[in-house]
């Protein structure tokens, strides 16, 4: 018994939010019906990298899911959506605002429909709102999230991670949306609810003390490269071999270990660095310190003295390094997955972890409307069947 078994999600939305919400549940038993538009589908199924004309991140972001063609545009379409709504728990769709709504299928139709229904809403900027109207997508929540002005190299261009964090933060805060409302819904008697998640502030919400520093100090944060504002000493030190080592010694029995480890006796046991407001005044001193010692060890010498004395580190991971990390390895976060054509790719395993009902992937990402037939007929419309039938 998995830990959503029994619960059914339709999933309307496409590319990274709504469908990470949605991956996220069917990763512990939710039965996730993906409705996609008819021959073309989800936009995913051709971006970055594909194979046998399907992208690898498809196997990814869809696994466990079932695959419907539905045109939502018609009345057809929206009158089958109706149908499977009227015996789903959760909805979850990531259009514009307005979207649902001009399709008939806004929150106060859906919630008369079914009154046990969980509707979880991903936009950029949320329902409500001057902005709501707006086009948004994860790079335009991260920069008004907070987060794009504090990536990258003080006083050059801001940079983005590398990849769409605000749309999977976005999916992140819906999935725990999702269970707060299946929670109040079931275990405390309630009906369904409305979910309305914005990318920006999905961002936000993980921007830490950047707003109470800047109403009590004034201080604007700003992009501080590989350091960490604040919080001394931590940051990436250039070792002989060209490498760097992540190195946070800002505990403050960890920074005494670090010193001892590095031969800085004095610093060690200077008593004004024996807190982080004391350090942080000398950042600039620490950090040449721990780099003198850095830059004349090999990157493999340093990790091992510093994991020896019992400082966390580490190096700068490449996706090769985590493919063949034996801690990956150990806890099952690399996992062989058979697609539905046969090949085989390796995908990254289930999270969280959980000791009595822990996540699986049950079955590959679907083809195309795979699961139509299979699914309208189990709906019982035989009107529909007949259609079918007629066609072929």
């Amino acid at each position: 018994m998995q830990a959503l078994q029994g619960i059914k999600v339709i999933e309307l939305g496409q590319l990274i939010a709504g469908p990470f919400a949605g991956k996220t549940l069917a990763d512990f038993g939710a039965d996730v019906i993906k409705v996609e538009p008819p021959g073309i589908g989800d936009p995913l199924r051709k971006w970055r990298l594909l194979r046998d004309g399907t992208s690898v991140w498809w196997e990814v972001q869809s696994r466990n899911k079932r695959s419907v063609e539905l045109d939502l545009r018609t009345s057809e379409g929206q009158k089958d959506v109706k149908a499977l709504l009227t015996e789903a728990d959760v909805l979850i769709e990531n259009f514009k605002p307005g979207t649902m709504e001009d399709w008939g299928l806004g929150w106060d139709v859906l919630h008369a429909l079914n009154p046990r229904l969980i509707m979880l809403r991903i936009s950029g900027y949320g329902q409500t709102g001057p902005y709501r109207q707006k086009p948004g997508f994860g790079v335009l929540g991260e920069a008004m999230g907070g987060l794009r002005n504090l990536t990258g190299e003080p006083g050059r261009v801001p940079v983005r991670c590398g990849i769409s964090i605000g749309d999977s933060l976005s999916a992140l805060h819906g999935a725990i949306g999702v269970l707060l409302a299946l929670y109040h819904r079931d275990a405390r008697g309630g009906e369904g609810q409305m979910i309305d998640v914005a990318l920006y502030e999905s961002v936000f919400n993980m921007m830490e003390s950047l707003l109470p520093e800047f109403d009590a100090f004034g201080a604007i944060r700003g992009r501080a490269g590989s350091a960490l504002p604040g919080i001394a000493p931590t940051n990436a030190y250039r070792c002989s071999d060209g490498g760097y080592a992540l190195i946070a010694g800002n505990g403050d029995s960890i920074f005494k270990r670090l010193m001892a480890a590095i031969q800085r006796p004095d610093l060690e046991h200077d008593a004004a660095l024996a807190q982080n407001d004391g350090r942080v005044a000398r950042v600039n001193e620490l950090d040449h310190a721990i780099e003198a010692w850095t830059l004349t060890k090999t990157l493999d010498e340093v990790l091992a003295v510093l994991d020896a004395a019992r400082v966390p580190a580490g190096r700068v991971y490449t996706v090769e390094d985590i493919a063949r990390d034996p801690q990956y390895l150990a806890r099952e976060m690399i996992v062989d997955q058979v697609t539905t054509l046969g090949d085989t790719v390796k995908v990254p395993g289930i999270v969280p972890k959980l000791s009595a009902t822990p996540g699986q992937i049950v079955h590959p990402a679907p083809t195309l409307g795979q699961h139509t037939t299979e699914i309208v007929g189990s709906s019982g419309w035989p009107e529909r069947h007949e259609r079918e039938a007629e066609n072929v």
